[in-house]
């Protein structure tokens, strides 16, 4: 047994049987997204594939580490409900109504929380109006908003690539997805950034950001346009405004963050890392091998609420009780030496990593943000060429939270953008959702790597979902 993780601490009480345990906190100032893998592999090495942990102060749940128990936990509704209501801490009242936990896993008529028939309702219109993205348009319209982020800062010689890129460039975009104009999407852009920041801001944040939502909601009723939330309005599904409303702000705040961490990860990865640098320049790896590596290694989101038990059972060697919440541990479960290497490596081109999760719950809008994620790295390679990082790499600082894995800041500098020539738009361009255009382009046949990135042909890759 290893030695205890310095924020683990003894639980009130298993959630299931209420015999003490050590439940490690997932929260507090000694854990972000660099210090938490090491605890993951202590609760593997400690308690198996499912560990007893603490993600709120009082508030006890299990954390899922295991691939194979993960794809489990994920495939088989009939017995991991995403319904929180079915949560017996709060059937109990014993979650505190100020509770951080509750914005996270608060029922809302959306799909993330719906099982069955009701989630392939709302996940049909969704997905539907997702695929109906122009990936060429996108692609556009994230190059050009790139490309007025880098000549914001490109006379400077430096920047904050987190709050200079990687946060600005997903909500710009994903705000022309919606269809709104460029006042109203600086103003939404604005919202969502106050909404993520979890200060005491967020609140007020979160009702702008609604009202915002609201309104457009309405003119789209009245007046249908080329966009996201015109075609949930209109999908056979026949979703309500109120569905409409919080399937948007699923799909806005989970996947601009997502995306955000990827972006800022991604850079941070090909600045620290010489040999995968040296790989994607030399072309023995392509952007969307690298990309996925980051994926297997450091996944945007850590971990993700949740699902609740609907019977109980032995799972993962924990007795789980109904209505017992399960975390779902991507990052740890992506380490998984069950399904990795024997090195610890992934492998150049396997995609059976559980970043987007798996089973019926998949994120729908991985292929658009896998589309952004790649126009922006490419674009700042080639614009911002001799890009280095101005800080050694130990001195990187990251957002505490147990869901992300979030950088919150990335100081570079450079001598020599090549920018385009001309003008440069100020504000990206409306993005429409006409003509289907797949936004996932095939990657070119992966190749050997040096370093971290390389094959392993004798070690079986985990089942793809």
């Amino acid at each position: 047994m290893s030695t205890p993780h310095p924020t683990a601490r003894p639980a009130a009480g298993c959630p299931v049987t209420g015999a003490p345990v050590t439940a490690a906190a997932l929260y507090g100032p000694g854990l972000d997204g660099n210090t938490m893998p090491a605890l993951y592999e202590e609760l593997r090495g400690t308690h198996g594939p499912v560990a007893p942990v603490s993600v709120a102060p009082g508030i006890d749940a299990w954390l899922v580490l295991g691939h194979r128990e993960l794809l489990r936990l994920t495939r088989e509704e009939q017995d991991f409900s995403h319904d929180p209501r079915r949560w017996s801490l709060l059937r109990e009242g014993r979650v505190p109504a100020d509770s951080p936990i509750l914005p996270m896993v608060g029922w809302r008529p959306a799909l993330l929380f719906a099982d069955g028939q009701q989630h392939r309702r709302m996940r049909v219109a969704v997905s539907d109006a997702l695929a109906g993205i122009n990936g060429h348009e996108l692609r556009r319209s994230v190059r050009t908003t790139a490309e007025a982020l880098i000549a914001g800062f490109a006379a400077h010689g430096e920047a904050d690539l987190v709050a200079a890129y990687a946060r600005m460039l997903p909500m710009r975009v994903i705000a022309g997805l919606l269809g709104v104009d460029d006042r109203t999407g600086r103003e939404l852009v604005e919202a969502v950034g106050g909404l993520v920041s979890a200060t005491s801001g967020a609140a007020d944040a979160s009702r702008r950001m609604g009202a915002i939502l609201l309104s457009l909601i309405e003119e789209k009723r009245r007046v249908r346009g080329d966009d996201i939330v015109s075609a949930l309005l209109h999908h056979p599904a026949r979703l309500t405004d109120e569905e409409v409303l919080h399937n948007l702000v699923v799909m806005f705040v989970a996947g601009n963050q997502t995306t955000v961490n990827w972006i800022a990860t991604a850079l941070r990865i090909l600045l620290c890392d010489p040999a995968l640098r040296s790989s994607l320049s030399g072309g023995h790896l392509s952007v969307d091998d690298a990309l996925d590596l980051v994926l297997w290694r450091f996944p945007p989101t850590q971990n993700f609420p949740a699902r609740y038990a609907t019977r109980d059972m032995n799972f993962g060697g924990q007795d789980i009780r109904a209505g017992d919440m399960l975390i779902l541990g991507l990052a740890a479960a992506n380490a998984d030496p069950e399904v990795l290497p024997a090195d610890g490596a992934p492998v150049v081109g396997n995609r059976s990593h559980l970043a987007f999760g798996a089973g019926p719950h998949t994120c729908p809008a991985q292929d658009p943000a896998r589309l952004i994620t790649r126009t922006a790295v490419d674009t700042i390679r080639h614009r911002l060429p001799d890009l280095e990082l101005a800080v050694p790499e130990a001195e990187l600082k990251w957002v505490n939270s147990p869901w992300s894995k979030g950088l919150g800041t990335l100081p570079v500098r450079f001598t020599s953008p090549q920018l385009p020539q001309g003008p440069v738009p100020s504000q990206a361009t409306t993005t429409t959702t006409t003509t289907t255009t797949s936004t996932s382009t095939p990657a070119p046949a992966p190749a050997p790597a040096p370093a971290w990135p390389h094959r392993n042909a004798a070690q079986p890759q985990a089942r793809p979902h």
